[in-house]
């Protein structure tokens, strides 16, 4: 494995040309079509509306209806569709005729751990996945450090390595592993790293999954942002938090609706038009507030302030 990678050389060459050209997966095809003042598409993760009870039919459903350009789902969701009998390829025909896009999948599998046998377990199970984003006309699916997160040692020039490998598996089936930062984590927990062995993983689909609360929980200096290419961001997952509880203490469940937090982000969009990025903001949120709302109505007032913090912040 080792041997057949590409010199250090090469990794960078090969890094730098596929950062700075444009990308076949950045962004919609409607992306020059924007306006200037909102740039963006809008998606919606559907985590923000996980515990209504809706069939994953009719969270597509409420997700055409509230206005969004492109769906969000989890791997579990498609798991519990397929075993109640539904049929991948009738999913995605549902979501076509919406005139929505499937922009990515959230996925967990160990492709990153040391360990030989799970690892090769974990890329198994990736491609058992990202069979099924494919089945449902997907390009992409989140790779977290799943499996490392407490892991303080782990070498991040064998990280790469392995998310080359996972590149591989995706070339052979047309699915792109989108290498996701995880603020918690100890391993891939902040910008740097993150991009680091996105780098050096020397392959030309190479990308990440960003995320505004994931950059804070971590500690990252979203100033980082201006380094890199927005072609190699094809989706980000938005969302804001507030003042308290302190980084430390705050989790998934304080996020909240963007706009009602303190999150800078004005500067965080502005940064991101300034670098080419022209993909998807995609709304995930783990609010138990919100929860317990009207899933519609959750998915509208989601879009409505998302679409309000671009249009002030880049107008």
């Amino acid at each position: 494995m080792i041997d057949l990678l590409p010199t250090r050389r090469e990794v960078c060459v090969g890094a730098l040309a596929a950062m700075t050209s444009a990308s076949p997966w950045a962004g919609t095809a409607t992306a020059a079509e924007r306006p200037a003042a909102e740039p963006f598409g809008y998606c919606l993760n559907t985590s923000t509306i996980r515990e209504q009870k809706l069939s994953l039919p009719e969270k597509i459903d409420v997700i055409a209806k509230a206005g969004y350009q492109g769906v969000e789902p989890w791997v579990r969701e498609l798991d519990q569709y397929v075993q109640e009998g539904g049929s991948l390829a009738d999913l995605g025909k549902r979501i076509r005729q919406h005139g929505l896009r499937v922009e990515s999948v959230i996925g967990f599998f160990e492709w990153i751990v040391d360990d030989d046998p799970r690892r090769a377990k974990g890329l198994e199970e990736a491609r058992r996945c990202m069979d099924m984003v494919r089945q449902i006309g997907g390009t992409r699916i989140a790779a977290p450090p799943v499996g490392a997160t407490q892991q303080r040692d782990l070498s991040l020039p064998k990280a790469a390595e392995r998310y080359r490998a996972l590149l591989e598996v995706g070339d052979s089936i047309g699915v792109v592993p989108e290498l996701e930062l995880w603020g918690f984590s100890t391993t891939l927990g902040r910008l740097g790293e993150v991009a680091q062995v996105a780098i050096e993983a020397g392959h030309p689909k190479a990308c990440l999954l960003l995320d505004v609360y994931h950059l804070y929980k971590g500690g990252s200096k979203l100033e980082g942002l201006r380094l890199l290419n927005g072609a190699a961001l094809p989706v980000l997952h938005f969302n804001d938090y507030p003042a308290d509880p302190p980084r430390a203490a705050i989790t998934d469940a304080h996020r909240v609706y963007p706009g009602d937090g303190v999150a800078p982000l004005r500067p965080l969009l502005r940064d991101l038009r300034d670098i080419g990025f022209r993909g998807m903001l995609s709304l995930e949120l783990f609010n138990r507030e919100y929860w317990m709302q009207d899933a519609l109505t959750v998915a509208r007032i989601g879009l409505e302030k998302m679409r309000a913090v671009v249009r002030a912040s880049l107008s």
